[in-house]
């Protein structure tokens, strides 16, 4: 929610702050069930243009930081691919939001785990759209453990094949479809550069798409496409009671210096900027959202 100053102009967004309702979900977690209701930018996001005529494959794009890049997109002028785990109404509110606007919307439900489903998905991007120009690799994977012993090797696996391995598998596939001006966007973590030790796999891979973003960036560079990630900090999406206690999760976001968690839209932003033409230098960049606690 913006508040605004007499005069109309805006001001500092008032947006909630801990401690939130006790609450947990099943993973992979719904906004629809978050308390309070998370702001995605659907009625605060206003297009300029920016990326005007271009394709967008979205991974996690239903929910969360993905539904606001995907609204954020939508707005400025970009069609748009959602891809996400499972058919749900998330997907669905979030597909009608890109239309409303004008844009045309593709749904890809299915799991990124997979080598095939990433191929798969670029190829029916590709024959839907005839081509790629931004990547936004944001689906991810956490649970929350006290110890080592308690982290099953399954556990260790499903982290890396989601947060990592589909990186690499959806980049390899994208790439030939993409021409020089193209961007491919990775969601890190402030857990890159200060892993939580209760999240040791997701930091983990957290720090290897920082390291991936850096090596692919230089990789790519002879074909004009670009390569960043944006490192969050903490964001008030259905991740965090799917993953975490309900103690946790009331409290999430306020040992931070902004005292609260970031609402999706205030990440939509960075992965505009990063997309659009005008910061055609910009590449092998982290930009940190992270409300005020730096990056080590």
């Amino acid at each position: 929610m913006n508040s605004e100053t007499p005069s109309g102009a805006p001001r500092y967004p008032d947006y909630p702050k801990p401690p939130f309702p006790k609450q947990t979900q099943q993973l992979p977690g719904s906004f629809r069930l978050l308390e309070p209701a998370p702001d995605h930018g659907e009625e605060s996001w206003r297009g300029a243009g920016r990326l005007e005529g271009m394709v967008a494959l979205i991974t996690g794009g239903d929910s969360g930081i993905g539904r606001a890049v995907a609204i954020a997109y939508a707005r400025e002028g970009a069609d748009v691919a959602l891809s996400f785990l499972e058919e749900r109404e998330d997907a669905t509110d979030t597909a009608r939001l890109v239309t409303d606007c004008g844009r045309r919307c593709l749904q890809l439900p299915g799991d990124i785990a997979d080598p095939a489903h990433c191929r798969d998905i670029v190829k029916r991007v590709v024959d839907e759209f005839g081509r790629i120009d931004i990547l936004v690799n944001n689906a991810a994977h956490q649970d929350t453990f006290d110890s080592l012993e308690e982290i099953p090797d399954e556990e260790w696996q499903r982290t890396f094949a989601v947060n990592i391995h589909a990186m690499f598998y959806l980049a390899k596939a994208a790439v030939p479809h993409m021409q020089p001006g193209a961007s491919i966007i990775n969601t890190a973590s402030i857990n890159a550069d200060s892993p939580s030790p209760s999240l040791l796999a997701y930091a983990t891979t957290k720090g290897a798409i920082q390291n991936y973003t850096g090596g692919l960036a230089q990789l790519l560079a002879e074909k004009g496409i670009r390569v960043n990630c944006v490192a969050p900090g903490p964001v008030w999406t259905p991740l965090i009671p799917a993953s975490m206690s309900a103690e946790k999760t009331s409290q999430f976001g306020a040992n931070y210096p902004m005292k609260r968690p970031a609402q999706p839209v205030e990440l939509a932003s960075a992965y505009v900027m990063l997309a659009e033409p005008m910061s055609s230098y910009v590449s092998g960049a982290t930009i940190a959202v992270t409300g005020g606690k730096p990056l080590i």
